[in-house]
Parts: C-alpha cells; sequence; structure tokens
C-alpha cells in the first residue's frame, strides 16, 4: 500500500441493510515549504512525489528561477506532518529576504490595501511558446490521463496533472488531493528531469482557476487542457498570458476559448 493511500473500515449503508466495507482512503498530510530555515507556506498534500512538490512550488512562487537555485533538498518527517527543507544559493536567499521584508507591516486585516490586492494577482508573463495539437489529441487527453492515475484507481479521490506532448502523448503525470498540488508536482518534476514545459500542454482533471492559470504561465507552457471549467478570471488572465484555453474535455468535444490557433481542428479551424 503505498504511503498516500491507507485502508481503512467503515459500515456500508442502503436500502437492503447494513455491511462491512474496507475502503482505500487518500492521506492528507501538512507540507511545510521552508527556505533558509523560514516556513513560507504550509500546504494540505498527499505525501508522494514531495521533491517534484518542492521544486514546482518553489517555481511556480518565483523563489527559483531553476532547480539548480536550489542548493540542497532535504525531505523530513514529523509527528505533526512533513517539513520539505531547502537551502538556497545565496542570490536567491537574499531576493528571498527581500520579499519577506516587503511583506511586513500591519496585520489581522488580511489582504490589507491594494498592494497585497496587486501581490495575489500579479500580472503574468506572456507564454510566447507554440506548440500545436490535432483536435483528436486535445478531444482525448482527458481520458489519457486516466491511464496514469494508479492513486485514484485505489481511491477515487485525487486530482492529476499530466503533459502532453504533441504526436506522443501523456509523457508524466502527477497526483495529489490538491489540485494545485499536483501541476506544482508536475512542474517540478518536467524541471527535475530537464523536459521544457514550453514544449507541450497541461492537462488538468479539475476546474480551471486563477491559480491554474498563473503556475502554467510561470511555467511557460502555453496550453491548458481541463475535463472542467474555467471561471471566468481564469479566462481572462489565460487570453491575457497568450496561452490557448480548452475545457470541458470529455469523450471526443471540448470547448475551445483563448488563443485557439494552436489546436488544428481542420475544415472548421477557428480563425
Amino acid at each position: 500500500m503505498t504511503d498516500a493511500a491507507k485502508s481503512r473500515p467503515g459500515q456500508a449503508m442502503s436500502h437492503t441493510g447494513t455491511r462491512s466495507v474496507t475502503r482505500t482512503l487518500p492521506e492528507e498530510t501538512p507540507v511545510a515549504m521552508t527556505f533558509d530555515g523560514t516556513t513560507l507556506a504550509v500546504m494540505m498534500a498527499s505525501p508522494a512525489d514531495l521533491e517534484d512538490f518542492a521544486v514546482g512550488f518553489a517555481l511556480t512562487e518565483r523563489v527559483i528561477e531553476r532547480p539548480e537555485d536550489i542548493e540542497e533538498l532535504e525531505i523530513l518527517h514529523f509527528d505533526a506532518g512533513i517539513e520539505a527543507r531547502m537551502l538556497l544559493r545565496d542570490d536567491r536567499s537574499e531576493q528571498l529576504r527581500s520579499r519577506q521584508r516587503a511583506l511586513m507591516g500591519p496585520v489581522g486585516c488580511g489582504l490589507c490595501g491594494i498592494d497585497s490586492l496587486e501581490g495575489a494577482l500579479p500580472r503574468l508573463p506572456a507564454v510566447s511558446a507554440d506548440p500545436t495539437f490535432s483536435r483528436d489529441e486535445v478531444a482525448t487527453a482527458t481520458d489519457t490521463l486516466r491511464e496514469h492515475q494508479p492513486l485514484h484507481d485505489l481511491t477515487r479521490a485525487v486530482h492529476a496533472a499530466g503533459f502532453l506532448l504533441p504526436g506522443r502523448g501523456i509523457v508524466m503525470a502527477r497526483e495529489d488531493v490538491g489540485r494545485h498540488n499536483a501541476l506544482d508536482k508536475l512542474i517540478g518534476a518536467l524541471a527535475r528531469a530537464g523536459i521544457d514545459p514550453a514544449e507541450g500542454a497541461m492537462v488538468l482533471t479539475s476546474r480551471v482557476s486563477v491559480e491554474m492559470v498563473q503556475k502554467t504561465a510561470q511555467a511557460g507552457s502555453a496550453v491548458i487542457v481541463a475535463a472542467s471549467a474555467p471561471t471566468t478570471h481564469a479566462l481572462r488572465l489565460a487570453d491575457e498570458a497568450q496561452i490557448t484555453l480548452a475545457a470541458f474535455v470529455r469523450g471526443e468535444s471540448f470547448d475551445l476559448y483563448s488563443h485557439p490557433h494552436r489546436i488544428k481542428t481542420g475544415a472548421t479551424d477557428v480563425a
């Protein structure tokens, strides 16, 4: 049994009566992201692929620019949870300290003032990558991703993010109880493997929220393919970042929104 899932007993209730059952349920563990002795965030996550998670989180949160900016990475297990302990190169460490000093100030009122709001929604880099996919590659992407979800097969309760390459299909995938975490894990795994996210598409089992667009743009990928809907704000950000967004991908159909030129649909190409 994987550390990311455990068997637990329960009682199945139905109109025919009650019976004992054993279900495989996903683990959910606090994971502290610690840089140079300071915890930047504590995430509830599946305790698997944590090195990928740490690197991906550091990349999408702009703590680092490449995996080599982390001089040491250690995963430590405690009774209360897990710590991903990272030591940064001197220049990245100083940039992080400057960022933390800029955040110091009055507390107790949540996001205070325009600076905090702008910090929550920073301007995204425009993605210049231009991979192209056939209509069929996009239409079947989420079904293909299902073949790379062993934890979901066990639990039916986790999200996945996969990397789709033109002509090659899903070449890598990661799973987590959190959809953001699954994408961070995938981005970290790609970086550690030396695979450029600009060459393919991010395939998601979830809806497309603002954070999913932000992480995709920060990674440099130009295409998002999702099983569910985008929010309107996420769609606006995708358009601004020049990201192609395909959603409601099920069976042989999907909705195509921003920057459709990367999806080749034959005689009915969208202009």
